[in-house]
């Protein structure tokens, strides 16, 4: 059992980090204070390889696996949570889903935009009535012979308003249940009878465009289905297990830059003549959330680690997930009472890190969630999924 990296994922973490700290840092203030998501960062970002993991070189893939992938985004997200998206939008969501489920054409069509960060990519499960019970979903898919026409909305979709490909999840039978439900690629920017709008009253996440999707009669081509007709439920599903670990990554980076931000004010920090670490409390609080952080992190490197050997990972998957978001979340609410009145001004990071982590808590299936597949596979109730 090997617990240090290699000399090719040190690497890939190096580069990470030095374009963390030397491309978003520098504004991110700035950036985060007016809400601006900057594409030319998603192109620099693909540029680099971050998002060809876990794909053929032949669509622009770069030979590494998820494990490589969730090292480098734990390095984005430690400098900036709302960066950390781009991985499941280009990578993790679409650009996977597709080389899993698409046609050789769709392979060859659209994987290398989303690789390159030149197309912009999302993915529109949630509607306002629907979240963890995707079932339920109100946006149908009918067929018109010649093309499909949707009708429905979608909330809470990342890059809904700025995306070019992405995914699309719909009702095209509503009495088959699960079975009912298909996938589709569309293009918001070329959808006849599709409006897109903005959601700008996030708590976190601020450089992450989020929006919705509004279609009336909306057109779209009959070769944009994914898969099979009826197998979206199915689709849906192994997505989510796969962006689920760029979540966990995304938890494991935040809490990393929550732990890393506590500390070093805890050595600078003077009360009472002495620096604040030397006080047993605040050790106590920096025991507790480094501990928590380490174990985030063997968490998430093990159930990618099993992603990249084919084995089951649902339950691995769903318990780094859970644990990373949990960690995360606790490693910034005592990150900014270690920062005391400091933590509350926008001054210093560690409200962003809170409100930032609380985001993991909810996205990509809910901490209830992943609590009721682990305890489903724990209890026997299910199987250990790939």
């Amino acid at each position: 059992m090997q617990f240090g990296l290699t000399e090719e994922q040190q690497m890939m973490q190096d580069v990470a980090k030095n374009f963390a700290e030397s491309e978003i840092l520098p504004t991110l203030e700035e950036d985060e204070a007016a809400h601006r998501f900057r594409p030319e960062l998603v192109k620099k970002m693909g540029e680099l390889g971050f998002f060809g993991c876990s794909l053929p070189e032949e669509y622009g893939g770069n030979g590494f696996g998820f494990l490589e992938a969730v090292i480098i985004a734990e390095q984005i997200a430690k400098v900036s949570g709302s960066w950390r998206l781009p991985f499941n939008m280009q990578n993790h969501g679409p650009a996977v889903t597709v080389n899993n489920f698409g046609t050789d054409e769709q392979k060859e069509r659209f994987i290398p935009g989303w690789v390159s960060g030149e197309n912009i990519g999302f993915f529109a499960m949630t509607e306002p009535d629907t979240g963890s019970n995707v079932v339920q979903m109100r946006t149908t898919a009918t067929d018109k012979s010649d093309h499909w026409e949707i009708n429905g909305q979608k909330m809470w979709i990342s890059n809904a308003h700025v995306g070019d490909w992405g995914l699309l999840y719909a009702i095209t039978d509503r009495e088959a249940g699960h079975k009912g439900m298909t996938c589709f690629i569309i293009n918001p920017k070329e959808t006849e009878g599709l409006v897109t709008s903005p959601i700008e009253t996030k708590l976190g996440l601020h450089c992450a465009p989020t929006g919705e999707f509004a279609f009336d009669s909306a057109r779209i081509p009959k070769d944009s289905v994914l898969g099979e007709v009826g197998q979206g439920f199915q689709i849906c599903m192994w997505q989510l297990n796969s962006t689920r670990i760029g979540c966990a990554a995304g938890a494991v980076g935040i809490g990393g830059g929550a732990v890393d931000a506590a500390i070093n004010y805890a050595n600078e920090r003077t009360q009472f003549g002495k620096k604040i670490a030397s006080y047993q409390m605040v050790q106590a609080q920096i025991a507790d959330i480094v501990a928590e952080h380490e174990a985030a992190r063997l968490l998430l490197y093990k159930a990618a680690w099993l992603k990249d050997q084919g084995l089951p990972n649902q339950h691995e998957t769903s318990m780094a997930k859970l644990f990373a978001s949990e960690a995360a979340v606790h490693a910034a609410s005592e990150g900014m009472k270690i920062f005391g009145s400091y933590g509350y001004s926008t001054e210093y990071p560690a409200q962003r890190y809170l409100r930032d982590a609380h985001s993991l808590r909810v996205v990509e299936g809910t901490s209830n969630i992943q609590k009721l597949i682990i305890s489903g596979i724990s209890l026997g109730d299910n199987e250990n999924r790939v």
